[in-house]
């Protein structure tokens, strides 16, 4: 059932059953009606007249509130003779001016009705009435099963009415008993149904989301996911997979890595662990760049590291510009001796363990010691690191020296996009680059075509790799990316890099 629009009342006391509940103001006014049916009957009597009320009374409504009862039908009791001949004077007074057309009046009959009226001795006084109000025909036809409501208790709601048992949730289909309901257009809903309907529940801990202290309805959205989840989740050691970002659901459990990490299930997939499996999707992306004319002369060691081996390499690094607050990638200038993954971990319940490392040491061969890439990534990210970090080692293997990290960082970028696009033709929604990557798209993906192509998973997870390196706000990577972007768009990759090399920046 589709979600109910956003014309939403929530009404309190909106109904009154009926029964054989009679106000003080409707206990005078039967009284008095019963005293001026006594009058008619007396004059109809004396004239020999026959009278009759046929079918049952309207019930009636009060105002303009959905209030209704029916009016309780009273027996008649008997009267003195001298009572009986004052009603047929009243009587026929009262019908001589009901024969009178409309807008007519007979002011002085009126004031001799008054007297006559004041003038009876033991004469019941009796108030001033409004309008007398009825319902509509209609009425003894129940709005919910369209049958005859009959001489049983009804309801009065939204100018319709029903049987108590069939004024529904449109929801749930059970009657509405509570005092307070909500409303949708013309749908009734109990409170609890209409919250289940329109009100957001957490993704991750699958309670109603709480509002705030403004009585407004505060979350976290993923913006690419749209994943909604409590404001509290954010500091609440909720596990976040360091691959896609989305936090883990109370019914789902993530995998534990052994440097603190958490990755989940879509991720786990196509995850590399070890620096053996890497090195196919290595020898890939080298292919890559040889398609696009930019071989690389050096055989550049490649390691897969975990996080604390990484920092600890990026803090003996003297040069370069670091992605903050985690970078998961490295391209090594400077000769360090660094602990990489030699056996991938086994997994451990909800945990990865058994994984085996060596120190390894680097020497400096080149302007490039080693690239560094952490471990336990999707297949497609470990792809786009080692784009990033290999354009890196290109540039100082090629002579491009002292880059400001806008541009340094954003031709990386650039390339590392490229590399996913190749990886992942028709990606809807994302900014393209030039066309230089189609001479490179037959050899760029050799790995997967050899797996039998990529899930939707996969695919999924590429899109949002791509949608992280056009989205990043951080001047070096986001905006350094855009601009290299724009100019690889309009200028092409070669000159493009030949304009970086002759004056340090982008073509305008």
């Amino acid at each position: 059932m589709a979600p109910p629009n956003s014309g939403v009342h929530h009404i309190s006391n909106p109904c009154i059953y009926a029964g054989d509940f009679v106000s003080s103001y409707a206990e005078r006014k039967s009284r008095f009606m019963k005293w001026l049916g006594k009058l008619f009957k007396s004059g109809s009597n004396r004239g020999g007249a026959r009278g009759g009320v046929v079918g049952r009374a309207h019930p009636q409504l009060l105002g303009e509130e959905n209030v209704v009862w029916s009016a309780p039908a009273r027996s008649v009791d008997d009267r003195s003779r001298t009572g009986k001949e004052r009603g047929d004077a009243i009587a026929l007074t009262m019908a001589e001016d009901w024969k009178q057309p409309s807008g007519c009046s007979r002011e002085t009959n009126d004031q001799d009705l008054a007297r006559s009226l004041q003038d009876t001795p033991n004469s019941p006084s009796f108030p001033s009435y409004g309008t007398t109000q009825y319902c509509p025909r209609n009425l003894s036809l129940c709005s919910g099963c369209q049958r005859d409501i009959g001489n049983g208790n009804y309801l009065g709601c939204m100018g319709k009415y029903f049987h108590p048992e069939c004024f529904c949730c449109r929801s749930c289909r059970y009657p509405i008993t509570e005092t307070e309901f909500s409303l949708s257009g013309k749908d009734p809903y109990h409170k609890s149904c209409f919250k289940e309907l329109t009100h957001p529940k957490c993704e991750v801990c699958h309670q109603f989301i709480p509002t705030n202290a403004a009585g407004l309805i505060e979350y976290r959205c993923h913006p690419f996911w749209s994943q909604k989840y409590c404001p509290s989740h954010e500091h609440d050691n909720t596990a976040r997979c360091c691959s896609c970002e989305r936090l883990e659901s109370r019914d789902v459990r993530y995998y534990s890595l052994e440097d603190g990490r958490s990755l989940c299930l879509e991720c786990m997939e196509s995850a590399i662990m070890d620096t053996g499996d890497c090195q196919p999707l290595y020898h890939d992306i080298r292919d890559y760049y040889e398609g696009m004319h930019m071989k690389l002369d050096q055989q550049i060691p490649m390691l897969l590291v975990q996080r604390q081996a990484l920092n600890e390499a990026i803090f003996g690094e003297k040069n370069g510009y670091h992605h903050m607050p985690e970078t998961r990638g490295l391209c090594l200038s400077e000769e360090q001796t660094v602990t990489s993954i030699q056996k991938r971990p086994r997994i451990g319940g909800h945990r990865l363990v058994g994984m085996r490392t060596e120190p390894q040491k680097l020497t400096r061969k080149c302007e490039v010691t080693a690239i560094l890439v952490l471990y336990g990534l999707p297949r497609l990210l470990t792809g786009a690191i080692l784009a990033h970090e290999l354009m890196h080692g290109w540039l100082r293997l090629k002579g491009y020296r002292n880059l400001d990290p806008e541009v340094e960082e954003g031709i990386c970028q650039a390339l590392s996009y490229m590399w996913l696009e190749s990886e992942l033709p028709g990606s809807k929604g994302m900014p393209s680059t030039s066309t230089s990557t189609s001479a490179a798209s037959s050899s760029s993906s050799s790995s997967s075509s050899k797996k039998g192509g990529k899930s939707q998973v996969e695919k999924r997870l590429g899109e949002f790799f791509m949608y992280q390196i056009a989205h990043d706000a951080t001047p070096a990577y986001g905006e350094g990316f855009r601009s290299a972007n724009a100019a690889v768009s309009k200028y092409g990759l070669r000159s493009t890099l030949s304009h970086i090399s002759l004056t340090g920046n982008f073509p305008l």
